[in-house]
């Protein structure tokens, strides 16, 4: 996917010149494009060959001649020899998380700071402290972001995971020699970083299927290959291990290499104490060796009288004695979604107009679909002051009279400001279908001062959800503290429903957070926070979150159908157990 290293080019190119206090409409420039880049579902080779990437939302002829550059020779001039002109440390800091271009360049300026590893001491001997803007809560962020870093290192994204491996799975389906193939490891259980990607592949002939593996078109290196197992390297840096197994093994090989090993070793202990062991090869009896099961994962679980247990579940975190009491819950599926319910348009920091989101949605078998432009107070993002958000209301109300088959909800993802209160008024709030509250400054505030504000933003009876609550990115960003028994418990008493967010940057709440609501009896709602066309594709990710979060139908908002939804909305704002 070059889309993604184009992407990064841009981020970059807009990050050095933040840094050299370069014109700001510039610096904009590119990082919208990165975010049009990022969010296409095509390679932009495609729409290159076509001529048409100055046809893309702000992709100008100077971008499009840049993304043409890229394509052509594997690198972008212009960014070249940007970084020539500024510090290597400059670049290294600014993939800290928390830390911006303008820190980055107060720090190199300041400080002199020579390295990641020269950071590191003098954040430690508190030489950060007292720099213009700067506090030792500045320092333990920065030894933060410098632990997530390194911790971090070597994962990739469940997208690029997911994508590499499509793409693979694909073009080995059509080969002959190929019986079944599926995905393995922490891939197959959605896990929301993955450090590379497992297939395997049923065959009578190993050989031929290795390969057509080592000769597809996205490899570029091979690392090592056999007559059953093979790792090779991506044109875009992911690595893939294949193995190939025989048919009679496919189950017990693909129960094995999904794992987790956790789930595994559980298993493999129940066997033990029926006389019984569990390998990639099969279910064997240890008197005798003889094999008594391993064609398919079905066939090992219901040998323990277990049913089937989802990957996602294979965590060894309760799933075994639920599935042996039979109380597994029945997970939610992509199927069962009937809306959207994070949705940004042109108006704020979006690309796309109403008539778009309602074509995109309808493709999907959607209901409804909520557009959720940001409030006034997020000036960055194009933010809507109340005279704007009332005339996209009418819009919206307008562009439903004479539209069928889909209702676009109108709603808004209204900051929560500093002391709870809420961004529009609730003269504006009731005008709304559906309103998103969210925090998006104060990240550093104490675990009890964030509390309150969602709480307290909870208790507006026009909200609905909590967006993003945690406010991580993944890989960039922590976590702020919360306080969630306090959370969920508000949630639960005022029917707020709280949002699995499916950027795959942020995956908030996580699954372990999602169980922890679902068991508190508080209502998820999944939305995929789109700003580009083919990110309202991402609602997989966040149901994998709600999966492993052991989620079903009952326990999503946007499994409701419109007429329940709007029910629901109604109850909260007639003041039911409203304090």
């Amino acid at each position: 996917m070059s889309n993604l290293r184009i992407a990064e080019i841009f981020e970059k190119m807009a990050d050095i010149l933040e840094v050299q206090d370069a014109n700001p409409f510039r610096v904009r420039a590119y990082r919208r494009a990165a975010r049009t880049i990022e969010g296409l579902g095509r390679e932009a080779a495609g729409i290159a060959a076509e001529g048409a990437l100055s046809e893309l939302s702000g992709i100008g002829e100077d971008l499009a001649s840049k993304i043409n550059e890229f394509l052509a020779t594997g690198k972008i001039s212009a960014y070249e020899g940007l970084k020539k002109r500024v510090k290597p440390v400059l670049l290294d800091m600014m993939d800290i998380p928390g830390i911006g271009p303008k820190t980055a360049k107060l720090l190199s300026d300041k400080l002199k700071v020579k390295s990641l590893d020269d950071l590191e001491k003098k954040a430690k001997t508190h030489k950060i402290a007292g720099l213009p803007g700067l506090k030792e809560k500045t320092e333990e962020n920065i030894l933060k972001g410098l632990r997530f870093l390194k911790k971090d290192s070597g994962r990739m994204p469940i997208d690029t995971a997911f994508t590499a491996a499509a793409g693979i799975i694909a073009g080995l389906k059509r080969h002959p020699e190929v019986i079944d193939i599926s995905p393995a490891g922490s891939l197959r259980r959605m896990k929301e970083t993955v450090r590379d990607v497992d297939i395997l592949v049923t065959s009578k002939n190993g050989g031929k299927v290795i390969e057509a593996f080592t000769g597809l078109p996205e490899i570029a290196s091979v690392s090592a290959r056999g007559e059953t197992k093979s790792s090779v390297v991506t044109k875009d840096n992911v690595r893939v291990d294949l193995r190939v197994v025989p048919p009679e093994s496919y189950g017990a090989a693909l129960m094995y290499f999904t794992g987790s090993k956790e789930h595994n070793i559980a298993m493999r202990e129940m066997a033990r104490k029926k006389g019984l062991k569990i390998n990639e090869y099969g279910v064997f009896r240890k008197r005798g060796n003889r094999k008594i099961a391993g064609k398919s994962e079905d066939e090992i679980y219901s040998l323990f009288k277990m049913p089937y247990v989802e990957p996602e579940l294979r965590e060894n975190t309760g799933e075994i004695d639920a599935a042996l009491r039979g109380r597994l819950p029945r997970l939610l599926s992509v199927d069962d979604i009937r809306g959207d319910f994070h949705i940004h348009t042109k108006a704020s920091d979006g690309v796309l107009s109403i008539s778009e989101i309602a074509a995109l949605a309808k493709k999907r078998g959607y209901e409804y679909a909520l557009i959720s432009d940001h409030s006034a107070s997020l000036k960055i993002a194009g933010g809507l002051g109340e005279k704007r958000m009332l005339r996209q209301i009418e819009t919206v109300r307008r562009f439903n009279a004479r539209y069928t088959g889909i209702e676009i909800l109108i709603g808004s993802e209204v900051d929560i400001l500093d002391n709870g209160d809420m961004d529009y008024s609730d003269e504006i709030l009731k005008k709304l279908d559906f309103v998103i509250a969210a925090i998006h400054s104060g990240f550093k505030q104490t675990k009890e001062k964030l509390t309150s504000r969602i709480i307290k933003a909870m208790h507006n009876r026009y909200v609905n959800t909590i967006a993003h609550p945690s406010g991580r990115l993944i890989g960039q960003r922590d976590a702020y503290d919360l306080d969630y028994e306090k959370i969920f418990a508000a949630a639960k008493k005022t029917k707020t429903a709280l949002e699995i967010n499916a950027c795959p940057e942020r995956l908030d709440l996580t699954d372990i957070n999602a169980r922890r609501a679902r068991e508190a009896g508080v209502k998820l709602g999944i939305a995929t926070d789109t700003h580009t066309k083919h990110q309202m594709d991402n609602m997989i990710y966040g149901v994998s979150v709600a999966r492993r979060g052991w989620c079903g139908k009952k326990d999503v908002l946007n499994c409701l159908g419109l007429k329940e939804l709007k029910r629901f909305v109604q109850e909260k704002r007639n003041g039911k157990n409203i304090d």
